[in-house]
């Protein structure tokens, strides 16, 4: 169950206004709320830093609501780490009595809590997605490192909503390599979309 945030507030590990650089709302702006702690462990994770919840200041819903405040954008996306891993009810509350839209991006490992306007949904092989959780996604995100992946992505798209879109990701690291069968793939399976890290050939976080 994930942890009540009531009465200790939310682990942050950052919080940054940029463009959104993945998946279906990539380029638009929007304000980051990265939370600490997370328990997939994927190995080739750029942001490990976020994985130990304990490291990381706890701020109140008022404080990381203020802080969305201070840009123009209205949509804000709560990440990780693993965000599920805390109740993020009252922050998702909070947020859309502000004005903002609410979004998630997670693995689903753990049990869905808040009010989402959307979903990205990114399974992992290091913890698998409760099952519960795939149809009520917006955007299904696979991170493809092998070849083997692919399958991977076809077995969590069954599960999925009509209307929920399907994107496949290069890993950063691997991306010489899989880019090249992702778009194979894609121009055979066209219900999928490519996803590309923009934000890591902009330079912004």
């Amino acid at each position: 169950m994930a942890a009540n945030s009531t009465l200790t507030g939310l682990p942050v590990m950052e919080s940054f206004y940029t463009l959104q650089g993945e998946g279906f709302h990539q380029g638009r702006a929007a304000y980051f709320i990265r939370l600490g702690g997370c328990d997939v462990g994927c190995v080739w994770c750029d942001v490990k830093d976020s994985w130990n919840a304990e490291t990381h200041p706890r701020l109140s819903v008022d404080e990381l609501v203020a802080g969305a405040l201070e840009h123009p954008a209205r949509i804000v996306v709560i990440t990780g780490g693993e965000p599920l891993m805390h109740d993020c009810t009252m922050l998702t509350s909070a947020l859309r009595q502000a004005g903002f839209s609410t979004h998630l991006e997670t693995s689903g490992a753990w049990p869905l809590s808040g009010q989402w306007d959307w979903i990205c949904l990114s399974p992992k092989k290091f913890k698998a997605p409760l099952p519960d959780i795939v149809p009520k996604a917006n955007e299904l995100k696979v991170v493809v490192f092998n070849k083997s992946d692919l399958a991977w992505a076809e077995q969590w798209a069954a599960g999925t909503s009509p209307g929920c879109r399907l994107f496949l990701q290069p890993e950063w690291s691997r991306s010489a390599v899989v880019t090249p069968l992702i778009i194979d793939y894609i121009e055979s399976n066209p219900e999928w979309r490519f996803s590309l890290q923009l934000h890591k050939y902009i330079h912004v976080p």
